[in-house]
């Protein structure tokens, strides 16, 4: 282990950078939506269009990916989601910060296609473990975006100026990770195999995380939380998030991976019922446990069931993508009118009935 990850290191390195830079730009979404509501005197439901706008960038990257992935290096992926970030933390007009949000997403969505297949393909047989590595420290990113936008007075100019900061060193940085990226991708492959039905889950699993995500603080305020505890809340959240994450890399191995999926969801139809019946706060917390076992544990499976051709990964990314832009375009116009935890509700009866999904097929998909 040892020497992979010397003969490894860069791309090692860079991804977990690239990665913290993902979590924190993510995590800022939700605490910004009712600032920039405020501030461009828009509908908290207008302002959500920007959760959106960052899924549709995504899947503008995967499918580029999908056609030229090859070509892509760490270092080109960051310079995208720094550029975003940029483009976010002038803001000077809505439009731009729209715009912004797509560049963000492009480069987060080609980042996800260049760092994990490639990690999972580095290491080998300890392959899973290390790629729910890569995805707890998105986790960190996660955790500190919303503290440190509430220490900077709910600045959402200032919280993306770092990101975008942190981007640019990051970029400077990449350029040996582009030689070892290139060198896992060259790797022989396997046939390229289709399967829908996992490609179904993990597009109504991401749907649900997107919402949480974005939409999380908002259906917290709604419940009559302030806007710092809901703030505070989401990198518990994500605090919750990364814990499953480093757990899951001591359990990979114990537990086959649709399995851990499934436990998942059912986890997050509990969690849901507790924010929507007794206390919205915990709930979403708990929320956050199970929503960061959804990627790694379905990622594993589809690559599984597909195999490692340089295809797989756009494909299964760009079905979660289906569900991350599409979930919460449908339902952030509802937010306001949905009641105090109808949010709540809603994400009861998705996981609830995925979950039942999920164990009518947990024979088949662990074959």
């Amino acid at each position: 282990m040892q020497d992979l990850i010397r003969t490894n290191a860069a791309l090692l390195l860079i991804s977990i950078a690239s990665f913290i830079l993902m979590g924190a730009a993510t995590a800022l979404y939700g605490p910004a939506l009712p600032v920039f509501s405020r501030d461009y005197d828009i509908q908290i439901g207008t302002a959500g269009l920007m959760i959106s706008a960052h899924w549709i960038g995504c899947s503008l990257g995967v499918a580029a990916m999908f056609f030229a992935g090859q070509r892509a290096t760490p270092r080109m992926v960051v310079a995208a989601m720094t550029l975003g970030a940029g483009l976010m933390a002038l803001g000077l007009a809505w439009p731009l910060t729209l715009l912004g949000a797509v560049i963000l997403g492009m480069g987060y969505g080609c980042a996800t296609v260049v760092f994990n297949p490639r990690m999972l393909r580095a290491f080998g047989a300890r392959g899973p473990a290390m790629l729910s590595l890569l995805n707890a420290t998105f986790g960190i990113g996660a955790i500190g975006a919303p503290l440190v936008f509430v220490a900077l007075g709910n600045d959402p100019v200032l919280s993306f100026g770092i990101c975008a900061l942190m981007g640019v060193v990051i970029t400077a940085c990449a350029g040996p990770a582009g030689r070892d990226a290139t060198v896992v991708a060259n790797a022989p492959s396997t046939p390229f195999r289709f399967n829908l039905p996992i490609l179904i889950f993990g597009a109504v699993a991401i749907s649900v995380e997107a919402c949480l995500t974005g939409l999380g603080p908002a259906a917290l305020i709604n419940a009559g939380l302030s806007e710092t505890a809901a703030a505070q809340l989401l990198s518990a959240f994500f605090l919750a998030f990364l814990a499953a994450r480093i757990g899951l890399m001591f359990v990979a191995g114990l537990l086959a991976s649709f399995s851990l999926f499934t436990l998942s969801l059912i986890g997050a139809f509990l969690a849901a019922l507790v924010a929507a019946l007794w206390a919205p706060g915990p709930g979403f917390v708990a929320l956050g446990f199970c929503a960061g076992m959804f990627f790694p544990t379905e990622y594993v499976t589809a690559t599984r069931k597909m195999g490692d051709n340089v295809k797989v990964a756009p494909t299964i990314i760009g079905a979660g993508l289906v569900g991350g832009v599409f979930a919460p375009l449908v339902l952030s116009p509802f937010l306001s009118s949905m009641g105090a935890r109808g949010f709540f509700w809603v994400v009861a009866g998705v996981t609830g009935l995925l979950a039942l999904a999920a164990l009518a097929n947990l024979r088949s998909m662990n074959r």
